[in-house]
């Protein structure tokens, strides 16, 4: 499958008014494909760091740069894509086991991730060569 086809960026309704903008992201299916479990967020990071280089084999993520920008290299083994997040009305959605790198990070960015599952260090691949082999690219 295309990884145009597996992950999706999602723009969200804004709400605001001349007090200023509201957001605002439901899970469970309504503006996202699952139900939100766990919320943390990356911030103090510079265009120097990467973050992320993992998989993971059961959560979904959802990604958003609520201030500020970065960049998301998503990897499907045979073919990567990257999106620049750049509004915070824009979300990237992101299944299990696709490969992530987060980088590029502007000085005010703040990102913003929703995940479908609690953390469990078990489900995550941190070695892209064993990632391979999962998928089932690589002996």
């Amino acid at each position: 499958m295309k990884i145009e086809e597996q992950i999706k960026i999602i723009e969200f309704a804004d709400f605001g008014d001349e007090r200023g903008n509201l957001v605002v992201i439901e899970g469970d299916g309504m503006d996202i494909p699952f139900d939100i479990k766990r919320v943390f967020y990356i911030y103090g990071s510079d265009s120097e760091v990467v973050r992320g280089s993992h998989a993971n084999r059961e959560s979904e993520f959802l990604l958003v740069n609520v201030s500020g920008t970065s960049k998301v290299r998503v990897d499907n083994g045979s073919e990567e894509m990257i999106v620049e997040l750049n509004r915070p009305r824009m979300g990237l959605y992101i299944p299990s086991m696709l490969w992530k790198d987060m980088y590029d990070f502007s000085a005010d960015s703040v990102l913003l991730v929703l995940s479908s599952r609690h953390y469990d260090g078990n489900e995550y691949i941190r070695d892209y060569e064993e990632y391979l082999k999962e998928i089932g690219k690589q002996d």
